[in-house]
Protein backbone atom coordinates (compact mmCIF):
# COMPACT_ATOMS: atom_id res chain seq x y z
CA UNK A 1 0.00 0.00 0.00
CA UNK A 2 2.84 2.39 0.88
CA UNK A 3 4.40 1.71 -2.53
CA UNK A 4 1.04 2.41 -4.19
CA UNK A 5 0.66 5.79 -2.53
CA UNK A 6 4.27 6.67 -3.31
CA UNK A 7 3.54 6.01 -6.99
CA UNK A 8 0.36 8.08 -6.86
CA UNK A 9 2.10 11.02 -5.19
CA UNK A 10 4.95 10.86 -7.67
CA UNK A 11 2.47 10.97 -10.55
CA UNK A 12 0.67 13.93 -9.03
CA UNK A 13 3.97 15.73 -8.56
CA UNK A 14 4.98 15.16 -12.19
CA UNK A 15 1.61 16.36 -13.47
CA UNK A 16 1.89 19.48 -11.32
CA UNK A 17 5.38 20.17 -12.67
CA UNK A 18 4.23 19.79 -16.26
CA UNK A 19 1.23 22.05 -15.62
CA UNK A 20 3.48 24.67 -14.02
CA UNK A 21 5.88 24.57 -16.94
CA UNK A 22 3.06 24.98 -19.44
CA UNK A 23 1.59 27.83 -17.41
CA UNK A 24 4.91 29.67 -17.37
CA UNK A 25 4.77 30.21 -21.14
CA UNK A 26 2.41 32.87 -22.47
CA UNK A 27 0.62 32.00 -25.69
CA UNK A 28 -0.14 34.82 -28.15
CA UNK A 29 -2.07 34.09 -31.34
CA UNK A 30 -1.58 36.42 -34.30
CA UNK A 31 -3.31 36.32 -37.68
CA UNK A 32 -2.16 38.53 -40.55
CA UNK A 33 -4.56 39.16 -43.42
CA UNK A 34 -2.00 40.39 -45.86
CA UNK A 35 0.36 39.53 -48.65
CA UNK A 36 4.11 39.17 -49.21
CA UNK A 37 4.81 42.11 -46.91
CA UNK A 38 3.18 40.28 -44.00
CA UNK A 39 5.15 37.18 -45.00
CA UNK A 40 8.34 39.25 -44.75
CA UNK A 41 7.35 40.50 -41.31
CA UNK A 42 5.97 37.50 -39.41
CA UNK A 43 7.05 34.23 -41.02
CA UNK A 44 10.71 34.46 -40.02
CA UNK A 45 12.17 35.26 -36.61
CA UNK A 46 9.01 36.40 -34.78
CA UNK A 47 8.41 32.98 -33.25
CA UNK A 48 12.06 32.78 -32.12
CA UNK A 49 11.99 36.27 -30.60
CA UNK A 50 9.01 35.21 -28.54
CA UNK A 51 10.58 31.94 -27.47
CA UNK A 52 13.53 33.86 -25.99
CA UNK A 53 11.05 35.55 -23.63
CA UNK A 54 9.05 32.35 -22.97
CA UNK A 55 6.23 33.55 -25.23
CA UNK A 56 4.68 30.95 -27.48
CA UNK A 57 3.56 32.66 -30.67
CA UNK A 58 1.00 30.95 -32.88
CA UNK A 59 1.23 32.83 -36.16
CA UNK A 60 -1.08 32.71 -39.15
CA UNK A 61 -0.70 34.53 -42.45
CA UNK A 62 -3.43 34.60 -45.07
CA UNK A 63 -1.21 34.98 -48.09
CA UNK A 64 -1.88 36.15 -51.63
CA UNK A 65 1.01 37.96 -53.30
CA UNK A 66 0.27 41.67 -53.80
CA UNK A 67 -3.22 41.33 -52.32
CA UNK A 68 -5.08 44.61 -51.79
CA UNK A 69 -7.74 45.42 -49.23
CA UNK A 70 -10.28 45.49 -52.05
CA UNK A 71 -9.44 41.91 -53.03
CA UNK A 72 -9.53 40.76 -49.40
CA UNK A 73 -12.99 42.33 -49.07
CA UNK A 74 -14.17 40.65 -52.27
CA UNK A 75 -12.79 37.30 -51.11
CA UNK A 76 -14.66 37.66 -47.83
CA UNK A 77 -17.93 38.48 -49.56
CA UNK A 78 -17.55 35.53 -51.96
CA UNK A 79 -16.04 33.11 -49.42
CA UNK A 80 -13.30 32.61 -52.00
CA UNK A 81 -10.77 29.84 -51.31
CA UNK A 82 -7.84 31.77 -52.78
CA UNK A 83 -5.37 31.91 -49.91
CA UNK A 84 -2.33 30.00 -48.84
CA UNK A 85 -2.92 29.78 -45.11
CA UNK A 86 0.61 29.76 -43.74
CA UNK A 87 0.80 28.88 -40.06
CA UNK A 88 3.58 28.58 -37.50
CA UNK A 89 3.01 26.41 -34.43
CA UNK A 90 5.87 25.36 -32.12
CA UNK A 91 8.24 26.95 -34.62
CA UNK A 92 7.11 24.68 -37.46
CA UNK A 93 5.59 26.28 -40.56
CA UNK A 94 2.83 24.63 -42.58
CA UNK A 95 0.87 25.86 -45.58
CA UNK A 96 -2.74 25.01 -46.44
CA UNK A 97 -3.69 25.85 -50.04
CA UNK A 98 -7.11 26.98 -51.29
CA UNK A 99 -8.28 28.34 -47.96
CA UNK A 100 -11.03 30.84 -47.17
CA UNK A 101 -10.81 33.73 -44.75
CA UNK A 102 -13.68 32.19 -42.80
CA UNK A 103 -11.68 29.01 -42.18
CA UNK A 104 -8.57 30.81 -40.94
CA UNK A 105 -10.44 33.26 -38.75
CA UNK A 106 -12.20 30.39 -37.01
CA UNK A 107 -9.12 28.19 -36.76
CA UNK A 108 -7.81 29.81 -33.56
CA UNK A 109 -9.12 32.22 -30.91
CA UNK A 110 -6.82 34.91 -32.29
CA UNK A 111 -5.57 37.57 -29.89
CA UNK A 112 -4.48 39.92 -32.68
CA UNK A 113 -5.53 40.26 -36.32
CA UNK A 114 -3.70 42.61 -38.66
CA UNK A 115 -4.69 44.28 -41.91
CA UNK A 116 -2.55 45.99 -44.51
CA UNK A 117 -2.91 47.60 -47.89
CA UNK A 118 -1.04 46.45 -50.99
CA UNK A 119 2.29 48.26 -50.99
CA UNK A 120 1.73 50.49 -54.08
CA UNK A 121 -1.38 51.92 -52.40
CA UNK A 122 -0.20 51.93 -48.80
CA UNK A 123 0.29 55.70 -48.82
CA UNK A 124 -2.95 56.49 -50.66
CA UNK A 125 -5.63 57.14 -48.03
CA UNK A 126 -8.59 56.86 -50.38
CA UNK A 127 -7.70 53.27 -51.34
CA UNK A 128 -8.46 52.01 -47.82
CA UNK A 129 -12.17 52.72 -48.05
CA UNK A 130 -14.72 51.23 -48.01
CA UNK A 131 -12.67 48.03 -48.18
CA UNK A 132 -11.03 48.08 -44.75
CA UNK A 133 -14.21 48.87 -42.85
CA UNK A 134 -16.22 46.24 -44.75
CA UNK A 135 -13.49 43.64 -44.27
CA UNK A 136 -13.30 44.49 -40.58
CA UNK A 137 -17.06 44.04 -40.23
CA UNK A 138 -16.77 40.61 -41.83
CA UNK A 139 -13.87 39.53 -39.60
CA UNK A 140 -15.69 40.70 -36.46
CA UNK A 141 -18.62 38.47 -37.41
CA UNK A 142 -16.37 35.38 -37.60
CA UNK A 143 -13.92 35.69 -34.67
CA UNK A 144 -14.24 33.38 -31.68
CA UNK A 145 -12.29 35.58 -29.25
CA UNK A 146 -14.39 38.62 -28.41
CA UNK A 147 -11.32 40.31 -26.89
CA UNK A 148 -9.30 40.19 -30.10
CA UNK A 149 -7.41 43.37 -31.00
CA UNK A 150 -7.21 44.66 -34.56
CA UNK A 151 -4.01 46.17 -35.93
CA UNK A 152 -2.75 47.94 -39.03
CA UNK A 153 0.58 46.83 -40.43
CA UNK A 154 2.49 49.93 -41.48
CA UNK A 155 4.48 48.81 -44.50
CA UNK A 156 7.79 50.30 -45.64
CA UNK A 157 8.81 52.64 -48.41
CA UNK A 158 10.62 51.11 -51.36
CA UNK A 159 14.38 51.27 -51.74
CA UNK A 160 15.42 54.40 -53.59
CA UNK A 161 16.61 52.33 -56.58
CA UNK A 162 13.39 50.30 -56.76
CA UNK A 163 11.99 49.62 -60.23
CA UNK A 164 8.50 48.75 -58.93
CA UNK A 165 5.79 50.46 -61.01
CA UNK A 166 3.97 51.44 -57.81
CA UNK A 167 6.85 53.76 -56.94
CA UNK A 168 5.42 56.16 -59.53
CA UNK A 169 2.64 56.93 -57.05
CA UNK A 170 5.25 58.71 -54.94
CA UNK A 171 7.34 60.45 -57.62
CA UNK A 172 9.84 57.61 -57.26
CA UNK A 173 11.12 59.11 -54.02
CA UNK A 174 11.59 57.04 -50.87
CA UNK A 175 10.97 59.79 -48.33
CA UNK A 176 7.88 60.95 -50.19
CA UNK A 177 6.53 57.39 -50.04
CA UNK A 178 7.39 57.02 -46.36
CA UNK A 179 5.67 60.31 -45.46
CA UNK A 180 2.58 59.30 -47.45
CA UNK A 181 2.37 55.93 -45.65
CA UNK A 182 2.65 57.62 -42.25
CA UNK A 183 -0.03 60.16 -43.13
CA UNK A 184 -2.45 57.67 -44.66
CA UNK A 185 -2.21 55.18 -41.82
CA UNK A 186 -2.52 57.86 -39.17
CA UNK A 187 -5.73 59.07 -40.79
CA UNK A 188 -7.06 55.53 -41.18
CA UNK A 189 -6.41 54.80 -37.50
CA UNK A 190 -8.18 58.02 -36.50
CA UNK A 191 -11.25 57.15 -38.57
CA UNK A 192 -11.58 53.43 -37.79
CA UNK A 193 -12.19 53.14 -34.02
CA UNK A 194 -11.88 49.35 -34.02
CA UNK A 195 -8.18 49.56 -34.91
CA UNK A 196 -6.28 49.36 -31.63
CA UNK A 197 -2.81 50.25 -32.90
CA UNK A 198 -0.38 50.36 -35.79
CA UNK A 199 2.71 48.17 -36.04
CA UNK A 200 5.39 50.60 -37.29
CA UNK A 201 7.48 48.31 -39.50
CA UNK A 202 7.88 51.08 -42.08
CA UNK A 203 9.38 53.45 -39.53
CA UNK A 204 11.71 50.73 -38.24
CA UNK A 205 13.07 50.12 -41.74
CA UNK A 206 13.43 53.86 -42.34
CA UNK A 207 15.26 54.22 -39.02
CA UNK A 208 17.67 51.48 -40.01
CA UNK A 209 18.38 53.16 -43.33
CA UNK A 210 19.91 56.11 -41.48
CA UNK A 211 22.58 53.81 -39.99
CA UNK A 212 25.72 52.55 -41.67
CA UNK A 213 23.62 49.72 -43.15
CA UNK A 214 22.12 52.33 -45.47
CA UNK A 215 19.45 51.57 -48.03
CA UNK A 216 20.10 47.83 -47.94
CA UNK A 217 17.05 46.48 -46.16
CA UNK A 218 15.32 45.23 -49.31
CA UNK A 219 16.34 42.33 -51.53
CA UNK A 220 14.66 43.46 -54.74
CA UNK A 221 13.77 47.09 -54.16
CA UNK A 222 10.57 46.42 -52.19
CA UNK A 223 10.56 43.02 -50.43
CA UNK A 224 12.72 42.82 -47.32
CA UNK A 225 16.18 41.30 -47.24
CA UNK A 226 15.96 37.77 -45.85
CA UNK A 227 18.14 38.58 -42.85
CA UNK A 228 18.43 42.14 -41.54
CA UNK A 229 15.28 43.37 -43.29
CA UNK A 230 12.98 40.61 -42.08
CA UNK A 231 14.63 40.56 -38.66
CA UNK A 232 14.00 44.30 -38.20
CA UNK A 233 10.32 43.89 -39.07
CA UNK A 234 9.95 40.88 -36.77
CA UNK A 235 11.58 42.80 -33.93
CA UNK A 236 9.03 45.58 -34.46
CA UNK A 237 6.07 43.21 -34.32
CA UNK A 238 7.51 41.54 -31.22
CA UNK A 239 8.02 44.72 -29.21
CA UNK A 240 4.80 46.44 -30.26
CA UNK A 241 2.62 43.43 -29.44
CA UNK A 242 4.32 42.26 -26.24
CA UNK A 243 5.49 45.58 -24.83
CA UNK A 244 8.88 43.98 -24.11
CA UNK A 245 11.97 45.89 -25.21
CA UNK A 246 13.50 43.82 -28.01
CA UNK A 247 16.99 45.23 -27.50
CA UNK A 248 19.11 42.45 -26.06
CA UNK A 249 16.85 39.61 -27.21
CA UNK A 250 19.04 36.56 -27.80
CA UNK A 251 17.13 35.18 -30.81
CA UNK A 252 19.60 36.14 -33.53
CA UNK A 253 19.53 34.93 -37.15
CA UNK A 254 22.53 33.04 -38.44
CA UNK A 255 24.71 35.25 -40.58
CA UNK A 256 23.94 38.58 -38.92
CA UNK A 257 26.85 40.39 -37.30
CA UNK A 258 26.59 41.84 -33.80
CA UNK A 259 26.50 45.28 -35.43
CA UNK A 260 23.57 44.35 -37.69
CA UNK A 261 21.66 42.87 -34.76
CA UNK A 262 22.21 46.07 -32.77
CA UNK A 263 20.95 48.17 -35.66
CA UNK A 264 17.88 45.98 -36.29
CA UNK A 265 16.80 45.75 -32.66
CA UNK A 266 17.31 49.45 -31.98
CA UNK A 267 15.61 50.50 -35.23
CA UNK A 268 12.56 48.52 -34.12
CA UNK A 269 12.69 49.85 -30.56
CA UNK A 270 12.93 53.46 -31.72
CA UNK A 271 10.02 52.89 -34.11
CA UNK A 272 7.80 51.66 -31.29
CA UNK A 273 8.77 54.72 -29.22
CA UNK A 274 8.26 57.15 -32.13
CA UNK A 275 6.15 55.40 -34.77
CA UNK A 276 5.47 58.39 -37.00
CA UNK A 277 8.94 59.89 -37.34
CA UNK A 278 12.40 58.75 -38.30
CA UNK A 279 14.91 58.40 -35.47
CA UNK A 280 18.38 59.11 -36.87
CA UNK A 281 20.78 56.22 -36.26
CA UNK A 282 23.92 57.82 -37.62
CA UNK A 283 25.69 56.94 -34.37
CA UNK A 284 25.58 53.32 -35.52
CA UNK A 285 28.71 53.35 -37.61
CA UNK A 286 31.25 50.64 -38.11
Amino acid sequence: MRKYWKTVLTSIFLIACITLLNASATTIRILAIGNSFSRDAVEQYLYELGADEEIDFIIGNMYIGGCSLERHRNNANNNAAEYAYRKIVNGVKTSRANTTLEYAIGDEPWDYISFQQASPNSGLYATYFPYLTELLTYVKSKVTNTNVKYMLHQTWAYAQNSTHDGFNNYSRDQLTMYAAIIDAMHRVKENVPDISFIIPSGTAIQNGRTSAVGDNFCRDGYHLDYQIGRYTAACTWFEKITGINVVGNKAIPNGLSDFQVEVAQNAAHFAVLKPEEVTPMDVYIR
